[in-house]
C-alpha cells in the first residue's frame, strides 16, 4: 500500500483504477432525477409492447371460446362432487 497519489497498488493497473471509479458513481441511471428514470421506464415500456404479437380477432373469438367451455365444465364439475359430498353428509349424519 502506497500513500502517493500517482502511484497504483501493486496487482492493479490504471485501467481497474477507472473502472473502479466509474462503477461509484452509478452510471447514467444514477444521474438522472426521478422524472428521468420515469421517462426511461415509460420508454421501455412502450418499446416491450411493440414487441408483443397481438392475437387478430379470429385467435380471440378462439380463446375466449376455450376459457369459457373449460370454466363451464369446471363449474359442471364442482357441482356433482358438492351435491354428491352434500348427499353423502346427509345419508352418514342424519
Amino acid at each position: 500500500m502506497t500513500d502517493s497519489i500517482g502511484v497504483p497498488e501493486p496487482g492493479t493497473t490504471q485501467d481497474d483504477q477507472e473502472t473502479e471509479k466509474k462503477s461509484r458513481r452509478g452510471g447514467k441511471r444514477g444521474k438522472k432525477g426521478p422524472l428521468g428514470r420515469l421517462a426511461l421506464f415509460y420508454r421501455q415500456i412502450v418499446a416491450e409492447l411493440r414487441k408483443v404479437v397481438w392475437p387478430n380477432r379470429n385467435d380471440l373469438t378462439t380463446y375466449t371460446t376455450v376459457v369459457i367451455v373449460f370454466v363451464v365444465v369446471i363449474i359442471a364439475f364442482v357441482s356433482v362432487v358438492d351435491w354428491g359430498f352434500s348427499k353423502l353428509v346427509a345419508n352418514v349424519f342424519g
